[in-house]
């Protein structure tokens, strides 16, 4: 596999129709907002959201959901306890060996890191990830509309009707957002992501939300319009990512965007560096 050889940064451009992209616990699981009114989506769920799509084309996943689980392990701890080699490592106290080891076994750790430090273990061990990724936040301020529900049947064997429990739920009527990444050659080297890796890495940005349908998101609630990869000719890159990811501009035509058409996106061009433009699928 190739060593990866140039700096990559990457934005990818999402929308969300009548579906709730990422609920805030503290808030009722209503759709996150910053205080401007500008819907957000974590890096945390973002994340959650590639490992799936990863975990779909048959990678091997060190974090995975409980629901999606491919193995019968069930916490962190005894998924590493189960590679032999980790065991080994630990008892040797090794911890770069370790890292090595977690890197070359498991796609999310050699992408985003790892921190492994659990009850009882005598080695602490943390894995820097060469992977960055930003929190999503929407183009304009969004639109919530909530609902009230109530359940039809008893959850329990009983004579008499159950009283009817309600709830709400919280959608956006319709929002844009983007969110940008970066890929650091000097830790890819040190975890040994490879060129191959940042290849399925965008194949799962562009089907992020492939089989991640629920009822917060219904199939077709949310979409990839289109992902943004820039890769540099050096391993420093000639410009800092900050840049990078400013020399994509995006005017909003109306106060009440209802389509990606309402979007004007102008990619500004930087001397010796192309990017390539992927459709969603």
């Amino acid at each position: 596999m190739g060593s990866l050889e140039h700096k990559i940064d990457f934005a990818v451009v999402f929308s969300a129709r009548n579906a709730n992209p990422n609920g805030d616990p503290l808030n009722g699981n209503r759709p996150r907002q910053n205080y401007d009114g500008y819907g957000e989506v974590s890096d945390v769920c973002l994340k959650r959201k590639i490992r799936n799509r990863l975990q779909d084309a048959g990678e091997l996943i060190f974090v995975q959901s409980d629901e999606r689980k491919t193995d019968s392990f069930k916490s962190l701890k005894e998924r590493a306890d189960s590679k032999e080699e980790l065991k080994k490592a630990e008892k040797a106290k090794n911890a770069e060996l370790f890292g090595d080891i977690a890197c070359q076994t498991w796609f999310d750790v050699r992408s985003f890191g790892q921190v492994f430090a659990f009850k009882g273990d005598s080695l602490s061990v943390g894995v820097r990830g060469p992977v960055s990724i930003h929190p999503a936040v929407s183009l304009h301020p969004i639109d919530v509309s909530s609902i009230q529900i109530t359940k039809s049947v008893n959850s329990t064997t009983s004579d008499k009707k159950g009283s009817d429990t309600m709830g709400m739920k919280h959608r956006v009527d319709f929002g844009i957002y983007v969110f940008y990444g970066s890929i650091n050659t000097q830790l890819a080297e040190k975890t040994g992501f490879t060129n191959e890796d940042a290849e399925k890495l965008k194949q799962a940005l562009i089907t992020l939300f492939e089989n991640d349908a629920s009822s917060a998101r219904p199939d077709g609630s949310m979409e990839v319009h289109n992902v943004y990869w820039w890769e540099h000719n050096s391993k420093l890159g000639q410009y800092s990512s900050a840049k990078v990811h400013r020399s994509l501009k995006f005017d909003v035509n109306t106060d009440e965007p209802r389509s990606v058409d309402d979007i004007t996106v102008t990619l500004e061009n930087l001397d010796n560096l192309s990017c390539q433009v992927y459709a969603g699928q």
